[in-house]
């Protein structure tokens, strides 16, 4: 079965606070979170106080906050992250009960730790659960949390960064098919590049290298989107032909789409008939990889 596409946004508006106002008032959404009644209660004062639309810096005071979002861009819950030295607490919530057993929570989990070691560059990522909370239990076990402590009260699980690269690079080895494929040549100018961005800049193109299958330049298919090719993109309703380059060649009038962009990285490695959603100047889009028009190593062009 398909994994449920969530994303998680930085941006926090009056309306997301209301929101999550909400949640916090159903007695089953905060049963097992120990501070949802601070929580609960600094909302309250900030909407009370604050005449803004955009909350986000009041609500990143004490760590980093991001709004859950489905493909329909509905929010479904929060996560918290808390960074102190090189280790990172996760808070997670599905805030609508409807939304239970629809296995948001893993998906959450999933784009929190991309967050947070590759944005937050955390060595450890660790999640202390309530021992009766069995759906939370269940949620970080399936994303290959390990349990590292325990009390009569709370289990303390936990994700190194090393483990997390393994498990993604495994999980794309294990399903070919559906991984997306860069070329040696591709990778080692692509992880250059990112020795000079900011990490927070360029998190998700990381994200994207570290779980690529890697292939000889003479062996990738060609119907895959690698670097400096053509491609004819379907963009929810709309058809655009695009080009995949780097930062220093990048030109949105011409098409010419920087590989750190939103949309140049989500096709990068992808191929013929892939489709997907990604979330682009937050708004989730649907994408479809119509055809490669061109591809530098298909037409023996292998150094361009």
């Amino acid at each position: 079965m398909t994994k449920p596409f969530i994303s998680l946004c930085p941006e926090i508006t009056r309306a997301d606070a209301l929101k999550l106002m909400d949640w916090l008032e159903d007695e089953c959404v905060t049963r097992y979170l120990s501070d949802s009644r601070h929580v609960s209660r600094f909302i309250e004062q900030v909407i009370g106080r604050v005449q803004l639309p955009i909350l986000t810096h009041l609500f990143n005071q004490s760590g980093r906050f991001f709004m859950a979002y489905d493909r329909h861009d509905v929010p479904v819950g929060f996560v918290r992250l808390v960074k102190t030295g090189p280790d990172c607490e996760m808070v997670l919530v599905i805030g609508n009960r409807d939304n239970w057993g629809r296995k948001l929570g893993a998906s959450t989990i999933r784009e929190g730790m991309k967050l947070a070691f590759f944005e937050m560059r955390a060595d450890k990522l660790i999640a202390k659960i309530h021992v009766e909370n069995a759906r939370s239990l269940k949620a970080f076990e399936r994303c290959g949390f390990l349990l590292e402590s325990q009390t009569p009260t709370l289990k303390s699980f936990a994700m190194t960064f090393e483990h997390y690269l393994r498990l993604l690079r495994e999980s794309s080895a294990a399903d070919r098919a559906s991984g997306i494929h860069i070329t040696e040549i591709d990778k080692a100018r692509l992880t250059s590049l990112l020795a000079f961005e900011h990490p927070s800049a360029v998190f998700e193109l990381e994200h994207e290298i570290e779980r690529a299958i890697v292939v000889d330049s003479c062996q990738v298919a060609q119907d895959v989107v690698t670097m400096n090719s053509r491609a004819l993109v379907q963009l929810d309703d709309e058809e655009v032909e695009v080009a995949l380059v780097y930062p220093e060649e990048a030109d949105d009038s011409a098409g010419k789409l920087s590989v750190c962009s939103d949309m140049g990285t989500a096709i990068l490695g992808s191929k013929e008939d892939d489709a997907f959603d990604w979330r682009i100047t937050n708004r989730t889009r649907h994408i479809r990889i119509e055809k490669v028009l061109y591809q530098p190593e298909a037409a023996g062009d292998f150094y361009l």
